[in-house]
């Protein structure tokens, strides 16, 4: 049963965000995003990401009690309030969305957590895994997964946010969070990862993933088609029982960033949903310590398989492309964004782009953190991008930055800066 208290906190938390999806700045920042992504950018493009920032939403701040509208307020106060104080190309959109809530077994092999600790025994951002697939032998007991979806508990959410909050804020239903956060979360649900190698890592370790490719090499491509099959058949799986969305709005296309762009349906097209209508995000961090060539030769083909079936596509994260690009580039011919973080060659990937890709920068988030920020890095890493993207269609994402401080005030403060810098 909700409470009238809970309902009457979310009923006004829906009123400010329509304030804000109504305010006629959302459909400019609409427009220069997907001209971003038309490859005909307008101006750069800035996203912060807030959710992972340490307290810019206080668990003293919710009020809610009932667990699932307490997660659902914090995402609402946290798009609000970054509305309100960053200064960013933040789109708030007028509904609300809720992925479905998928039934997706283990591997049949049991992958354990084991998060790292601090000097006093407090749990940090670090964790590590057992690493079960431990010889090649191991691989047998991976076994082929179902998928499933749980109808009922997603339309029971539904229903509560209906009941609660419809009239003010629609709600609307599609895809799913790949990393299974917490279901009041509505921004991770657009995203289509794939993840191959970042769960082969989760089976065998660095250690497998250094020396496999030498001393069993015919073991990394068996791990590489078992997760290859395993995404393609969820990704049907989700196409088959109509729970796919279009992601060509707020919903992060990418690691944080959106999926404004005219050559893929828009999100209220009336259009069938289909994969090869959505975007999708390939990456392969744990690959970045192998050549080039093993990358072509034990990787790639399988993430160029799988984004053969979407639309568009999103490469990277934190790994430093820039010596294998070429090779992406060619593999993959559907491919619009890249991305280039702190540890890329930033010239050199805004020579291979061009006006032909996006240029997705993740500014360095250690700038900002702490106690002391350096403002002079920040900047000066700001300067080198746009020196290195003077031709190219940029977008700048600024994430995982953890702790400010308590200091909210330094995202704005970055986000003037990045302006400066840019000339916008």
């Amino acid at each position: 049963m909700i409470s009238s208290q809970d309902k009457k906190v979310i009923r006004k938390l829906a009123g400010q965000w329509m304030e804000h999806a109504s305010m006629p700045v959302m459909g400019e920042r609409k427009r220069l995003w997907q001209a971003v992504h038309d490859l005909k950018m307008e101006r750069p493009v800035i996203l912060v990401e807030t959710a992972s920032v340490e307290g810019f939403v206080s668990p003293d701040e919710l009020c809610c009690a009932d667990t699932f509208l307490r997660a659902v307020e914090r995402n609402m106060r946290d798009t609000i309030r970054h509305a309100d104080e960053v200064g960013d190309d933040v789109v708030v959109e007028p509904y609300y969305r809720i992925g479905w809530q998928m039934e997706l077994p283990d591997f049949g092999v049991p992958v354990e957590t084991k998060p790292a600790t601090t000097s006093t025994g407090e749990k940090s951002l670090g964790y590590s895994f057992n690493f079960p697939v431990a010889t090649p032998a191991d691989i047998g007991k991976l076994k082929r997964r179902t998928f499933g979806v749980n109808r009922a508990k997603t339309l029971d959410m539904k229903n509560i946010l209906d009941d609660v909050m419809g009239d003010i804020l629609p709600v609307r239903i599609g895809n799913y969070d790949p990393f299974n956060v917490d279901p009041g979360d509505d921004g991770w649900a657009g995203m289509f990862f794939f993840g191959l190698t970042w769960q082969i890592y989760r089976f065998i370790g660095n250690d497998g993933l250094l020396y496999w490719p030498y001393d069993a090499p015919e073991a990394i491509h068996t791990l590489m088609n078992y997760m290859l099959d395993d995404r393609t058949r969820l990704f049907e799986y989700m196409e088959k029982e109509g729970l796919l969305a279009f992601n060509t709005d707020n919903q992060m296309a990418a690691p944080r960033g959106y999926g404004y762009c005219s050559e893929l349906p828009g999100a209220d097209s009336k259009k069938p949903v289909t994969l090869n209508r959505l975007w999708g995000w390939a990456e392969s961090q744990e690959s970045t310590n192998i050549s080039p060539d093993m990358f072509k030769e034990f990787v790639l083909p399988y993430l160029a398989k799988l984004s053969a079936k979407f639309g568009l596509v999103y490469y990277g994260c934190c790994e430093p492309v820039h010596d294998r690009l070429d090779l992406i580039m060619e593999a993959i011919p559907n491919l619009r964004s890249v991305s280039v973080s702190g540890w890329a060659d930033f010239r050199k990937i805004g020579d291979m782009l061009g006006k032909n890709y996006v240029y997705s920068r993740k500014p360095t988030p250690a700038y900002l953190s702490g106690a002391n920020p350096n403002w002079t890095l920040a900047e000066e890493d700001m300067r080198k991008t746009r020196a290195a993207a003077k031709d190219c269609n940029v977008e700048l994402l600024l994430r995982d930055l953890y702790t400010v401080n308590g200091e909210r005030e330094r995202l704005r403060q970055w986000v003037e800066m990045a302006k400066a810098v840019f000339e916008i």
